[in-house]
């Protein structure tokens, strides 16, 4: 597509991060812009059924959606930053997996990047500086809500993606914003990533011995391994939660919404917008 004003060409793209309101924001994007590039940043270490839903998403929006790949991976930049875990206070996966890749990707081309910020959302989604990159947020101009997601989905026939039944979030296996009980059901569902992760962490632990005090860990406040001691636990706490969300939600409202409702109520940050739309 060419600017009217400019004759530049100006290319739409539209992130993918494997959630449902980015998913949801492709099918409804996808006839009133047909020549929307559609893309994936692609850490290499996504949950299983975030690669299977692409792959259904892909069919629905009959067009490949584009895997960008960092040029050094995590491995690379735990090195770079000594040995130290990302956190919510230093989110370097985030920059160097997610955000380099796309500016990279379209480089110093005019570009419109769509946003599934929803009309029912007070927040934002991850907003390039670059000046030469404009964002909109169709969903939250056109008044489409969690409802709304959930109606478009539905309609398209691809539903939600497998991990949406004990996880409310897309993105890295590890991740480190993920709840109590979003790290049980990994170990769970996926005991070869869980194991990964505690990998992770037992490197960190050990090249960090000398810093008294300092403690990296994934979860807050306790190592993985800690965290699966306390499993009865904790599970016992997110059952009591399901409970009372079950009474707060409305009747015959999907199981996605009393568990979003239940792991919101635990004490973990929101999640990356980046990563998590």
């Amino acid at each position: 597509m060419t600017d009217p004003v400019t004759q530049e060409k100006v290319r739409h793209v539209l992130g993918i991060s494997g959630g449902k309101d980015s998913s949801a924001l492709a099918i409804y994007m996808r006839d009133r812009v047909p020549e929307m590039e559609y893309f994936f940043c692609d850490t290499g270490a996504e949950l299983p059924e975030t690669y299977e839903y692409l792959n259904r998403l892909e069919a629905a929006l009959g067009k490949p959606i584009e895997r960008l790949n960092a040029d050094r991976d995590f491995d690379h930049w735990m090195e770079v930053y000594q040995g130290t875990l990302p956190s919510p206070q230093m989110r370097w996966c985030t920059k160097n997996l997610k955000i380099k890749p796309l500016e990279e990707w379209v480089g110093d081309d005019k570009v419109i990047s769509y946003v599934a910020i929803r009309a029912d959302e007070n927040r934002l989604g991850y907003v390039s500086t670059k000046p030469n990159i404009d964002a909109v947020f169709p969903f939250r101009e056109d008044g489409i809500d969690k409802d709304g997601v959930m109606r478009i989905l539905d309609e398209a026939g691809i539903g939600l993606p497998g991990y949406y039944e004990w996880r409310t979030r897309s993105g890295c296996y590890f991740c480190f914003f993920q709840r109590k009980h979003e790290w049980v059901g990994l170990k769970e569902r996926h005991p070869d990533l869980y194991d990964k992760a505690v990998e992770y962490e037992e490197k960190v632990r050990y090249r960090h011995t000398a810093m008294k005090g300092r403690n990296y860990t994934w979860s807050q406040g306790e190592s993985l391994p800690e965290l699966i001691e306390r499993k009865d636990e904790i599970e016992a706490k997110h059952q009591a939660a399901l409970d009372r969300a079950a009474k707060r939600v409305k009747p015959n409202r999907p199981l996605l919404e009393v568990l979003s409702d239940a792991l919101d109520s635990d004490d973990d940050e929101a999640g990356c917008s980046v990563c998590h739309l």
